[in-house]
């Protein structure tokens, strides 16, 4: 086995679950699937567990993000819990920090801070968010610089009038979240871990990548520049299977496109009665990094993945309908990098 065939068994793998709500289910059952899936992966060798802000997502139920973290580090011992990520402008960074404050406490070493920029959501329900609708994300920069204050004082340029209580003093993982170059550059800058969405933005994968490393600063944090890249995987027992199952997330992204707002569709044989051409091709390429197919496809084309990117770690998306059929995709990346 040559070097390069070893690269998923010496990298890292974490997951990025949306907490679905899927065609005929409820809310209470998307909560106790992830608490499932939390339980497997921390068996099988995950190393964290992250879920994300969304609003006004019929199909996503981790709005309430900080409580989607507390609801799998409870059911979880060691693996680490955190956000991928908390879209920080929706909210006040004395608010964030007091919620991971109080996250870190209760379970200390576990929990890790992703932070985006994006609403992480339309422009109605930013509205009620009470988020600024002037912003341009131009401001995150202050944000995230104001958030750091909270956890460390000293960071500052004086003794805060409004402290973190709990967050003050903790030590806590600041991650950086992008699908573009902005938030690469500022990871890189600051010398914090970065993030990359390639399962929704392939295209801009090794840009911000390179991106990155070529500002890294090394700072209190982070010595060397840290990526970590995520993409979407489906794996079954056959290729046929996994292209079968794949469809529920094409139907997902076809149904963003079309500003279409329902729980993950079940998986249909035919997509091609579904969508037209264009349509086609547009959910193409914003799923072109994705990772489709039986356990010798999956391994093959993960390797050339972090070839291709140099992931320092890799973190798997997967959308599927069957809670049987997501598990069963999960345990087969595991074995593949434990085998």
């Amino acid at each position: 086995m040559s070097g390069e065939d070893l690269r998923l068994k010496n990298t890292p793998i974490s997951l990025l679950d949306l907490v679905p709500i899927v065609e005929g289910g409820t809310v209470a059952q998307a909560f106790e699937e992830a608490q499932r899936l939390a339980e497997h992966a921390e068996e099988w060798g995950y190393h964290r567990y992250w879920v994300a802000e969304h609003h006004n997502m019929p199909g996503i139920a981790s709005a309430a993000t900080s409580l989607m973290i507390q609801h799998v580090a409870q059911a979880t011992r060691t693996m680490r819990v955190g956000s991928g990520g908390i879209m920080l402008p929706n909210h006040s960074s004395l608010v964030i920090a007091e919620q991971f404050g109080t996250l870190a406490t209760l379970f200390p070493g576990r929990i890790d801070l992703g932070l985006g920029r994006a609403p992480g959501t339309d422009r109605l329900t930013a509205h009620a968010l009470r988020r600024n609708l002037g912003q341009t994300g131009q401001e995150f920069p202050q944000q995230l610089e104001e958030l750091r204050q909270y956890f460390d004082p000293a960071h500052g340029d004086g003794i805060p009038k409004v402290r973190a209580i709990p967050g003050e003093g903790l030590s806590i993982p600041i991650w950086l979240l992008g699908s573009s170059g902005f938030s690469a550059k500022l990871a890189g800058e600051l010398g914090l871990p970065f993030a990359f969405a390639s399962h929704f933005s392939p295209e801009n994968t090794l840009p911000a990548l390179r991106l990155y490393r070529d500002h890294f600063q090394p700072s209190a944090q982070l010595a060397e520049p840290y990526a970590m890249v995520a993409v979407n995987v489906i794996a079954a027992e056959t290729n046929d299977k996994a292209r079968f199952l794949a469809t529920s997330m094409e139907q997902q992204f076809l149904n963003l496109m079309r500003d279409v707002r329902k729980p993950l569709p079940a998986p249909v044989e035919n997509m091609n009665v579904r969508w037209t051409d264009t349509e086609r091709a547009l959910v193409e390429q914003r799923l072109d990094s994705s990772i489709v197919g039986d356990r010798k496809t999956v391994s093959s084309e993960i390797e050339a993945f972090l070839l291709e990117t140099e992931a320092d770690e890799l973190m798997i998306h997967t959308q599927i309908y069957n809670a049987a059929d997501r598990l069963a995709s999960y345990r087969i990346v595991a074995d593949i990098k434990n085998e």
